[in-house]
């Protein structure tokens, strides 16, 4: 067994995703689900990523350089889960309004929890769930 001090205890997580349109994924995660941007990273004055925050989650988008190849699927693979305490019906009827498409409508999970998904432009795919009352 290894010890607790040995072990990862993680008090925050922040995730960067490559993107292929910096402006186009700026307007989702802003305009349309809700996120707060926090700062802009530029590199030989040009923008390269912004960070993004709902509560205390920290998102950085960054434009994809071609480097790995320009056409390279993104989003594949993975999702991003979001627990809040907030309402996930009025949530999802909020991103709705501002023009998002759900995947799944708000729904109870057997393991406990309300949840709805939406992909974000490039295919990430988001589960946005709250626990449910014991």
């Amino acid at each position: 067994m290894t010890a607790s001090s040995d072990v990862p205890r993680g008090e925050s997580l922040q995730v960067s995703i490559t993107v292929n349109d910096l402006q186009q994924s700026l307007h989702w995660y802003v305009d349309v689900v809700g996120f707060k941007e926090e700062r802009r990273i530029e590199r030989d004055g040009k923008l390269r990523g912004i960070t993004l925050s709902a509560g205390n989650a920290r998102i950085t988008i960054n434009q994809d350089d071609g480097a790995k190849g320009k056409d390279r699927p993104k989003g594949v693979g993975y999702s991003l889960h979001l627990t809040t305490m907030q309402d996930i019906d009025a949530l999802a009827a909020a991103i709705k309004a501002r023009g998002g498409t759900l995947v799944s409508e708000p729904a109870d999970m057997p393991w406990g929890a309300r949840i709805f998904r939406l992909h974000d432009p490039n295919g990430v795919l988001w589960v946005i769930s709250k626990p449910l009352a014991s």
